[in-house]
């Protein structure tokens, strides 16, 4: 069952906030979908947020759907993890609810409901084209931090999927940052190799979506916190420029980690995705 839980006209569309059963993870699911102003239907992006957000996030933040509605874009921005009582967790605030990795789970207790990739790629598109008016067929994915590993992984794992492909700040090689060797050894089991299939780097290494995006779109902070220990980019620079893959990386002098940084240059994504779609 979806039900809609809250509605605001915004730029001449409408943003709906969304709960919904979720098969994939097994609980109560939770997404933001803006709709431009028209019939439809509508091209759609998907927006993976990063640690510790929900998906309000995005939502208040990002200040993404003007862009969205000159360049007629649906938005749809879904939570980071499963959430409740019943659902494993950690005190760590890059480990449980808030910090799925967008990978599905296969240790416990973690395995029962962190199914997040299965939750993005199929029930969740699933349920929004069932409830509003989108081209399936016209679908791109981006994403910030632990979203932008998650944009980068799941475009590349599932190419059939999405047109376009962008991030910010991102997790680029999550086998070589502590937040993504915590996260994989935690969910995916002691074995590395078995973490090969969610690293960007490495997927792209191994030929991943070959021929699939004429270009990839990364914007990222030099003033970023993260920058030298957890997100790396010049290992995504290195792997596309190895695989002929082509990248457009921009560094920014100056912008951190923050939604500051996001809705600086939000709107040159969204411009980049409604090309492509």
């Amino acid at each position: 069952m979806t039900s809609i839980t809250q509605q605001h006209r915004i730029h001449g569309g409408t943003l709906s906030f969304c709960r919904h059963d979720s098969a994939a993870t097994g609980t109560v699911m939770r997404f933001s979908f803006f709709q431009p102003a028209g019939p439809g239907p509508f091209p759609l992006l998907v927006w993976l947020s990063g640690l510790t957000c929900t998906e309000e996030n995005f939502t208040a933040k990002s200040g993404a759907y003007g862009a969205a509605a000159r360049a007629g874009l649906a938005i749809v921005a879904p939570d980071t993890s499963p959430r409740g009582e019943d659902v494993a967790n950690d005190p760590a605030y890059d480990l449980g609810q808030g910090a799925s990795f967008y990978v599905d789970a296969t240790q416990e207790p973690w395995s029962p409901h962190y199914r997040m990739e299965q939750y993005v790629t199929a029930d969740l598109p699933a349920t929004v084209a069932s409830h509003f008016p989108v081209d399936a067929s016209r679908c791109g994915i981006a994403g910030h931090s632990m979203g932008g590993h998650g944009a980068l992984t799941l475009a590349l794992r599932h190419p059939q999927l999405y047109r376009s492909v962008s991030a910010f700040s991102p997790i680029v090689s999550p086998t070589r940052c502590p937040w993504g060797q915590k996260a994989f050894s935690t969910y995916l089991g002691p074995d590395a190799a078995t973490w090969r299939d969610h690293d960007a780097t490495l997927l792209l290494e191994s030929g991943a979506a070959r021929g699939r995006y004429d270009d990839i779109l990364v914007d990222q902070g030099l003033a970023d916190q993260f920058l030298v220990e957890q997100l790396k980019p010049e290992l995504l620079e290195a792997a596309c420029a190895a695989a002929r893959q082509k990248l457009t990386l921009r560094r920014h002098e100056g912008y951190d980690h923050s939604y500051y940084f996001i809705t600086s240059f939000i709107a040159d994504h969204i411009a980049w995705h409604a090309a492509r779609l």
